[in-house]
């Protein structure tokens, strides 16, 4: 935790940029019954019966102190999946010199990954490119894209969508309008905060 604490503390550094990455599953949902229009201005009204139409997987990268995001759907979420992502997310910072990624331990996030999808040399040269932090267990809280990820969810998807097709159109459109608003993360929990509201977790020192 206090690791990653650490590195939140870092300034901005176009050349070391710290990237916070999660994902998360979206069921597909399709309709049964089409939904009643309401009045201009007032939203339709959805039928309780829904069908479902399968899952999805949404990836999420987030760069706090630049105020930019990149989101991703995939049919699943597989090393090869992970492994492309990653490689998309480098190919954005070409110019940088090591590239701090914060993530959780999940089993798929592992170098193994890379050379299931990439020849020995281009998995190498791109593992090299990062910095890799990951989350204790039960410490997804500290991932900052797992906040971005929150407000996709309640901003863009909040609702009934049943196809691929629509998730990736919503979600590239809310990429888009909320990267032109910077919209930043100012993380202010710090180590100190830390080991005074969170002292139960720090093992107990014998005098």
């Amino acid at each position: 935790m206090e690791k990653i604490l650490e590195v939140y503390r870092r300034p901005y550094d176009t050349k070391r940029p710290v990237i916070c990455m999660d994902e998360s599953p979206k069921q597909l949902i399709a309709e049964i019954k089409e939904p009643i229009k309401g009045k201009p201005g007032s939203v339709e009204k959805y039928d309780y019966e829904y069908k479902r139409a399968g899952v999805c997987n949404i990836f999420m990268a987030n760069e706090p102190l630049r105020g930019k995001r990149y989101v991703k759907v995939t049919k699943q979420k597989k090393k090869e999946d992970w492994a492309i992502y990653i490689k998309e997310i480098a190919n954005k910072y070409e110019d940088a010199e090591i590239i701090t990624l914060v993530m959780d331990n999940y089993g798929t996030h592992t170098p193994g990954a890379f050379y299931e999808v990439f020849s020995p040399e281009e998995a190498k040269a791109l593992w090299d490119r990062f910095e890799f932090v990951f989350t204790p267990k039960h410490g997804s809280w500290l991932n900052m894209a797992e906040i971005e990820l929150n407000v996709l969810m309640g901003q863009c998807l909040n609702r009934r969508l049943d196809t691929i097709e629509k998730i990736e159109r919503q979600t590239n459109a809310w990429e888009t309008a909320r990267n032109n608003m910077d919209s930043k993360i100012n993380w202010q929990f710090t180590a100190n905060d830390a080991r005074i509201k969170l002292k139960r977790l720090y093992p107990k020192l014998e005098a």
